[in-house]
């Protein structure tokens, strides 16, 4: 299917061009690995943009993927991740050993969305009012286990090729040592890449970060 041109989006696409050829042919080093580029242009050239991409991004800049569990318990979710130096968060730890942190089968496939803190005014980025937006989305609250599953299938640069600096699982709460109902999240920053934090539903959270909830299907939303 082909798309008219306007002369905006001309110009948008002329210069972007413009910017590569002129990093490619007018200096003496390329920054990023050329033999990508070369790949990456192939592709746009042949329209298959999300080659290769773990994720999509619809227009208004919800971002879809799919996890696969792996049966992993809590206990052992806590040891996977801390092996691979990626720090479980003393409270997250209290989560992934409660009662109510039960594993999915293994294989079992949840389809993600992760709607964007920045499509929230700072006023309405507020845990009930994004928990309504994913609603009208068709949007359901995921299983707890997904925090897990994103922190392990993505590196902290993915997350950051995202535009994100966290995301947050939106899980029913799960009480934590101290009683507080709260809901795990993954970052690329903090010294703990897994953590709870508050689920109360007036929690307001800043805007650099995304929350993620089950959808029925990506490709449909995508």
């Amino acid at each position: 299917m082909s798309t008219k041109l306007n002369g905006d989006l001309q110009a948008r696409l002329g210069g972007k061009l413009a910017e590569i050829g002129r990093q490619v042919f007018l200096q003496k080093e390329y920054g990023f690995d050329p033999e990508k580029l070369d790949a990456f242009l192939q592709r746009a050239i042949e329209g298959r943009f999300n080659d290769g991409m773990k994720w999509t991004r619809d227009a208004d800049g919800v971002i879809y993927f799919t996890v696969v569990s792996n049966g992993k318990t809590g206990e052992e979710w806590i040891v996977h991740l801390n092996g691979k130096g990626l720090p479980v968060g003393s409270y997250a730890q209290s989560v992934l050993r409660h009662k109510n942190f039960k594993p999915t089968k293994a294989g079992t496939v949840h389809q993600i969305g992760v709607i964007p803190g920045k499509l929230f005014s700072d006023n309405d980025r507020i845990t009930k009012n994004i928990r309504g937006n994913a609603k009208k989305r068709k949007m359901t609250d995921p299983h707890a286990e997904v925090a897990c599953l994103i922190r392990d299938m993505f590196s902290d640069e993915e997350i950051k090729e995202m535009g994100l600096d966290w995301i947050i699982t939106m899980h029913e709460p799960i009480p934590d040592s101290d009683g507080n109902p709260v809901v795990l999240g993954t970052n690329r920053y903090n010294d703990y890449r897994l953590f709870a934090c508050h689920g109360n539903p007036d929690r307001r959270w800043s805007g650099g970060g995304g929350f993620a909830f089950s959808v029925p299907q990506v490709g449909a939303q995508a």
